[in-house]
């Protein structure tokens, strides 16, 4: 395990240096959440056809906006991959005596940690916005923590589809079929009780339900989740454990 852990962090590192020569990315990554802010939610916060409870609609909405630039920066993660197959960083890493899962796991919490720079911007925007912040320590720390495991499962995702489509165009196809279905099949801008029944059956189902639900509850004042924090994480841990399963057998294909 201490092995495994100093191989995660020995790629988390490498992947952080990039962030650190090019931060651009993660300020091209901030746009989007700021406009869905400052201006879906302005304009949302004027309908009242929304159940929201006590909160004010920009308040309900700010957890589901976090939780979905978490989902966009991630689900795209796997395409850095592709492009190091392409250099030839992959077959050197093949090489390495480096566990495949340690090098999954070492990008997952590369992903992690730029999941966090994004979510210290959408708190920035969200008190600029005059949205109602939980400053309490536990709280911030759940928050946290689920951003990190939630851009883990995704980050996770990506490297998953990438492993077996191979290819950067096909690669982009299947990212902007899947980004949007996991988005509004959750509980990001509107509550489970507005869905159909199919659609409430798949949201139960998608990961991104339950990171919003944790964000929601801890992110603001009179926050409520719907389901407890406990089984939230479960679920997000078990996900992640799954696809880091999966990514790990099939990352060697890409070197192929």
């Amino acid at each position: 395990m201490l092995r495994f852990t100093r191989e995660c962090l020995a790629i988390a590192i490498v992947e952080m240096h990039k962030l650190v020569r090019d931060p651009t990315e993660m300020f091209s990554r901030a746009i989007q959440p700021v406009l869905w802010l400052a201006i879906f939610g302005q304009v949302f916060s004027r309908v009242r056809g929304i159940p929201t409870g006590n909160l004010h609609y920009l308040d309900y909405m700010a957890p589901g906006i976090l939780a979905q630039s978490i989902l966009f920066s991630a689900i795209f993660y796997g395409i850095a991959v592709i492009w190091e197959r392409d250099l030839g960083i992959v077959h050197k890493l093949l090489v390495t005596p480096a566990h495949r899962s340690a090098l999954i796991g070492g990008k997952a919490l590369a992903a992690g940690l730029r999941g966090l720079v994004q979510a210290i911007v959408v708190y920035g925007v969200a008190v600029i916005l005059k949205v109602n912040i939980r400053w309490e320590f536990l709280p911030i720390l759940t928050a946290a923590a689920g951003v990190f495991i939630g851009s883990g499962v995704f980050s996770t995702f990506s490297l998953l589809i990438a492993s077996i489509v191979k290819t950067r165009e096909r690669f982009m196809g299947i990212g902007q079929v899947l980004t949007m279905p996991l988005f509004f099949a959750s509980n990001a801008i509107y509550p489970l009780e507005l869905m159909p029944d199919w659609l409430k059956s798949v949201a139960i189902f998608n990961p991104l339900t339950y990171l919003v639900d944790v964000l929601r509850g801890s992110m603001i004042v009179g926050g409520v989740s719907t389901f407890p924090v406990i089984t939230s994480f479960g679920v997000m841990g078990l996900v992640f454990l799954i696809l880091l399963a999966l990514a790990s057998k099939i990352y060697p294909g890409l070197a192929h």
